[in-house]
Formats: structure tokens, C-alpha cells, sequence
């Protein structure tokens, strides 16, 4: 496969990535004003459950993940969407990057 098809396939599946986390959040949303299940309470999810890969950025080491079928993951979005995308829990910072469906984590 070329280069170009390997950029647009990523960037697609980055896209659909986004669709899903905003799907889902827009559910729960609409669910929630309609009285049928409640929101997952602030920092009731569980990071130790997600799957989440070493990365390396230009402040250095910090783990990320794109673990969108994970329901700790999915509150952990929402977590951080109420907080304008970043959260300080358990020694470490995290946040949500601009594609919406990944996040970091970096001990503080």
C-alpha cells in the first residue's frame, strides 16, 4: 500500500474514531435529560483498566490511549470533556488530544 493510501486509511480511521466518542457522549447526553440512565459520577473511572501505550512527545515520556471500545475509557472521556479536557487524578495529569478519541497520561 502507498504511503498516501497508509495517511488517508489513518486519517479516516481518525475521523470515525472522533464520530464514535462524539456519538456515544451525544447518547449518554440524551439519555441523561431524558431521565434513562445516569452519567458516570466525576472520576468514577478506572485507569488501570485502559489500555494504554509509551509515547514520546517534545516535554518527553508520557502513555496515551485510543481505547474507544472500553467503557472506563468512554467515562474517562466524559471525565475530561466536563473538566475542558484535562483532569489532575491519582499523580497524574491527563488530556484529551485534539482528535477527541485519545488521551495522554504524564505522572505529574
Amino acid at each position: 500500500m502507498s504511503n498516501d493510501n497508509e495517511t488517508a486509511l489513518e486519517a479516516l480511521c481518525d475521523l470515525l474514531d472522533c464520530l464514535d466518542a462524539g456519538i456515544t457522549q451525544a447518547r449518554q447526553t440524551i439519555k441523561k435529560a431524558k431521565g434513562l440512565t445516569p452519567i458516570a459520577q466525576e472520576g468514577t473511572w478506572n485507569p488501570n483498566v485502559i489500555t494504554w501505550e509509551d509515547a514520546n512527545g517534545q516535554k518527553g515520556p508520557y502513555q496515551k490511549s485510543s481505547d474507544i471500545n472500553n467503557l472506563q475509557f468512554k467515562a474517562m472521556l466524559q471525565d475530561l470533556a466536563s473538566h475542558d479536557g484535562k483532569v489532575t487524578r491519582e499523580g497524574y495529569f491527563y488530556w484529551t488530544f485534539q482528535n477527541g478519541s485519545t488521551v495522554g497520561r504524564k505522572r505529574k
